[in-house]
């Protein structure tokens, strides 16, 4: 079997990545600040921030494809630590980049929908990217400096993704779960949409980009938009939770460091047509459910 190199195998994506990998290839997963292990999966702790470390990772593991999800993905955290977040986000993307160009394997990052502006969606491929936070404005740079060292990159932009927690991390469903279980007041945007789908089905769509040796950008949205309190009442009615505390407000109402756009929904016909196949989010969130979350 190829080998296939995943970082970031303790957050969420990465874990439900390395769930799907097995059937083809022999995974390996890199993790940092918490410690996993997988089943079939050779994970190690590795700081991939220092290149010399990177390269040693390349010429141990030899990898035949690689996958890139470690990144520092909170928006406010990085607006508050913009040298720790680039670091992270983009020198040590471009740095995997360079790696893979001369090993000459195909790579595939994990973008976002924050690369835009909010103000024109349904976003296509080919539209036009102005983040409004300094997560969006790494991840821009990370694209364009990639792309500059391995043109065979997939730029694949990532929606907002949610499913049942792994051992390591949670998708925001949960906190949503837990406040409202806790008989707390639960506040959700009825101003921000997105096009979410589940950590399953974003998976399945990356292995995909690799199987089809895509390159250049794609985007691996769900087939819906949605705003946040829309998916929060399917959630409490999937879910059988106490929708009384379930309420709407907008995002002026809640102060954060990073400015949010309020629809980055995609437009993800080009990745449909590939054969990529997410679940509605009524039938994920089933899925989920019978999963106990």
């Amino acid at each position: 079997m190829k080998r296939l190199l995943i970082t970031g195998v303790s957050g969420f994506l990465g874990y439900h990545i390395c769930q799907a990998a097995q059937t083809k290839w022999e995974v390996y997963g890199t993790y940092f600040f918490h410690s996993i292990e997988i089943p079939g999966v050779k994970c190690s702790r590795v700081g991939i921030c220092d290149r010399n470390i990177l390269k040693q990772l390349f010429d141990e593991v030899k990898p035949d494809a690689v996958i890139h999800t470690a990144a520092i993905s909170q928006p406010n955290y990085c607006q508050n630590h913009p040298e720790e977040s680039y670091q992270v986000n983009v020198t040590t993307s471009i740095n995997i980049a360079e790696l893979c160009q001369e090993k000459s394997i195909p790579l595939a990052f994990t973008s976002t929908d924050l690369v835009f502006d909010g103000k024109n969606a349904p976003y296509k491929e080919t539209d036009i990217v102005n983040p409004l936070n300094l997560y969006g404005e790494q991840k821009v740079l990370a694209e364009q400096g990639m792309l500059a060292k391995h043109p065979l990159t997939a730029i694949c932009r990532m929606p907002l993704m949610f499913g049942a927690k792994t051992p390591t991390a949670t998708s925001f469903m949960q906190g949503f779960i837990q406040t409202l279980e806790a008989g707390k007041e639960l506040n959700l945007f009825i101003d921000e949409f997105r096009t979410p789908t589940s950590g399953i089905s974003a998976a399945k769509g990356l292995l995909l980009v690799l199987e089809k040796n895509l390159n250049g950008i794609i985007h691996l949205g769900g087939k819906e938009r949605i705003s946040r309190y829309e998916f929060g009442k399917l959630m409490v009615e999937i879910f059988n939770l106490t929708a009384t505390n379930l309420k709407a407000c907008l995002q002026a109402d809640v102060k954060m460091s990073a400015v949010r756009p309020q629809d980055v929904s995609f437009d993800s016909s080009k990745a449909f047509l590939l054969g990529y196949q997410p679940l509605s989010i009524r039938e994920e969130l089933l899925v989920i459910h019978k999963s106990k979350f």
